[in-house]
């Protein structure tokens, strides 16, 4: 059953995300192993931040307005897991820089997923209807499924205070 909360659908690519984290360590002497494992992790990654930043941050903006500062640091955070990412994408896999590259994604990658565990989505949780939940949830899985695989989505970097700008 699919979950009727967006915090929800977000916790579990959190979940997903630290256990592909875990299958890259157990991986480690596995090259091939680790070339699929880190191509369907770092896709899904640029997708949840794309779908993030699509429609969670907006409509967080629009319903918590102490949001301003959280949804400036996720977008940094996104691009901090953006950048780690390429940096991965320029050493062949499994080297020293790549593992370096890997580990910087997933060090930023578990920082935003506490910071946003422990602010961002309670506060939705408390500010938005069940209704709005579901709307979003509905949108947010659709935008996953539609993407994935990094599918029409830009993996450029944003200006925070553009992007505060352009959806407040």
């Amino acid at each position: 059953m699919q979950p009727t909360r967006v915090t929800d659908l977000i916790r579990l690519d959190h979940i997903w995300f630290r256990s592909q984290f875990a299958a890259l360590q157990s991986a480690r002497d596995d090259p091939g192993s680790l070339t699929s494992l880190w191509a369907t992790l770092s896709a899904r990654l640029e997708v949840h931040a794309a779908a993030e930043e699509t429609l969670f941050y907006p409509r967080l903006l629009k319903d918590d307005s102490d949001s301003v500062d959280d949804t400036k640091d996720a977008i940094r955070d996104h691009n901090e897991i953006r950048d780690a990412i390429r940096d991965a994408e320029g050493h062949p896999v499994s080297d020293d820089a790549w593992w370096k590259a890997v580990n910087a994604t997933e060090h930023a990658n578990t920082e935003h997923m506490d910071e946003e565990e422990k602010g961002p989505l309670i506060e939705f949780d408390d500010a938005a209807s069940s209704g709005e939940q579901e709307e979003l949830a509905s949108a947010f899985s659709a935008f996953e499924t539609e993407h994935a695989g990094a599918r029409g989505i830009s993996i450029e970097d944003k200006d925070p205070e553009g992007y505060i700008e352009a959806n407040s």
